[in-house]
């Protein structure tokens, strides 16, 4: 829904909080509410981002009317989560996601409640909130602010606090453990200390969270300017060893050489420089677990530093392991495991220009940008400055080779699979090594591109293939 909300500036202490602003469509919207006697409130993180002067148009709703009641009060409306009050109204082209007051009852699977009752009362739905700074709520029509739980005090303080019993507000959902640090480190909080006591008792918990949902909260982090503080924290509480301990087993492994941090230290800042050029959220991905192969690898010293023989293909291991678990798709799963394990470049200024398309090929031209953003990051974590000079001439080459439209693939050629059929040769595997042979002709001798040239090599190639079939054959 949206309204800029930059034209209504935040207060300027939050000593002095006047009303929030309430957008002109959001306030008609409210007064279907007021009419019958209702109440709708704007809850959560567009109130608290509001008061720190963050922008934020992702609005949640709460009211004390039933959902029926919502139901029967606009023409449309989708019971997108009806069974725990939640429905999707669509109203003046907009959509308005509304929640009705709620308690809960126990969490006995440490993520959804066994029950829900719904309740006419403001208070007791912000009591069941996560944290204090979350629980702050506006009246939609009138733009008046409840806080209940002294969440205006502690985004003074800078605190992240949970509500109430810290251990009950956690064991009713682990995954609020990965949140408290994802707020603290955006930020800049601090976790008060009960809170961080109770994450780091209750931090087993997580092996209960889906791996989707702990997927979400840490993409959520790596979005952000500074990864590396929710990460840190993550593992200051002992998060992180419970759903990537492969990450945690970085801590404290030395390098030696030129650089200065250890393994865990050094992937934490690579991600972050990652974040601070703009690159993919693969990209971030990949920066943190470039290197999660090392405490594997490491192995004896060489002019003051540690070995780690190979250990991006073990990286690569431990990353696929890393994405199954916490349920990444495929093609993310694939351009992270490229990244990995092709990020130890070595390039040098004698390779051939059939070498730099073979390496072309390897990545793949839509991977290249990616590639080159994940060295400049695990650069800038070594050096504490991102450059290309490293790479020397390569990605000069690389443009020279595109531009020259070399063939970089199989569809590049200048045959194709009827062409071929027309030639003699059949569909099948044989076609397809054949079709491969080609390739590599052409990466070496661009020229030989032609289809009277590559129908004879692939004659050629054909023949010599049945001669092999009927020597093994015996025939």
């Amino acid at each position: 829904m949206a309204e800029d909300l930059t034209k209504h500036p935040p207060p300027a202490s939050l000593f002095h909080v006047k009303n929030y602003p309430v957008p002109a469509h959001i306030q008609e919207f409210s007064s279907f509410f007021a009419r019958k006697g209702l109440s709708l409130y704007i809850v959560g993180g567009a109130v608290r981002d509001w008061l720190l002067g963050i922008r934020n148009e992702d609005f949640d709703f709460a009211t004390d009317a039933m959902p029926e009641e919502v139901m029967d009060t606009f023409h449309k409306v989708i019971p997108t989560g009806i069974k725990h009050g939640t429905v999707t109204v669509l109203f003046r082209k907009q959509q308005y996601e509304v929640t009705t007051f709620r308690v809960d009852g126990d969490y006995s699977d440490g993520r959804h409640p066994d029950s829900v009752a719904f309740v006419r009362n403001l208070e007791q739905d912000l009591a069941r909130r996560d944290f204090t700074i979350n629980a702050l709520a506006v009246n939609a029509y009138t733009g008046v602010l409840t806080d209940l739980h002294d969440g205006i005090g502690d985004l003074k303080r800078k605190v992240i606090r949970a509500i109430g019993d810290p251990e009950a507000r956690l064991s009713e959902d682990a995954l609020r453990i990965v949140r408290a640090c994802r707020f603290a480190g955006k930020l800049g909080f601090a976790i008060e200390d009960k809170t961080f006591t109770a994450m780091k008792k209750l931090s087993p918990g997580l092996e209960a969270v889906s791996g989707e949902r702990i997927h979400e909260e840490l993409s959520r982090m790596l979005l952000g300017a500074r990864p590396s503080a929710c990460l840190r924290l993550l593992q200051e509480c002992d998060a992180l060893k419970i759903f990537m301990p492969e990450l945690d087993a970085c801590v404290g492994i030395e390098q030696g050489g030129y650089h200065i941090h250890d393994v865990f230290t050094h992937s934490l800042l690579a991600c972050d420089a990652a974040a601070k050029n703009g690159a993919s959220l693969n990209v971030r991905y990949a920066a943190l677990f470039h290197d999660i192969g090392k405490p594997e690898t490491r192995g004896g010293t060489i002019a003051g530093g540690h070995t780690f023989y190979k250990h991006e293909f073990v990286s690569e291991r431990l990353t696929a392991m890393v994405c199954e678990r916490l349920k990444f798709s495929r093609a993310d799963t694939e351009r992270i495991l490229l990244l990995v394990r092709s990020h130890m470049l070595h390039y040098t200024e004698d390779w051939t220009d059939a070498a730099v398309r073979r390496f072309i090929r390897r990545i793949g031209v839509d991977a290249l940008d990616e590639l080159f953003a994940l060295h400049m990051a695990d650069q800038e974590a070594i050096a504490g400055k991102s450059s290309m000079l490293t790479l020397g001439r390569l990605p000069d080459r690389i443009r020279e080779q595109l531009h020259a439209g070399t063939a970089l693939s199989v569809k590049d050629l200048t045959v194709d699979g009827k062409v071929l059929m027309a030639a003699g040769i059949p569909a099948g595997r044989h076609m397809g090594t054949i079709f491969q042979d080609l390739l590599e002709l052409v990466t070496d001798s661009p020229e030989k591109n032609t289809p009277e040239i590559l129908i004879a090599e692939a004659q050629m190639r054909y023949r010599k293939i049945k001669e092999q079939s009927s020597t093994l054959s015996g025939t």
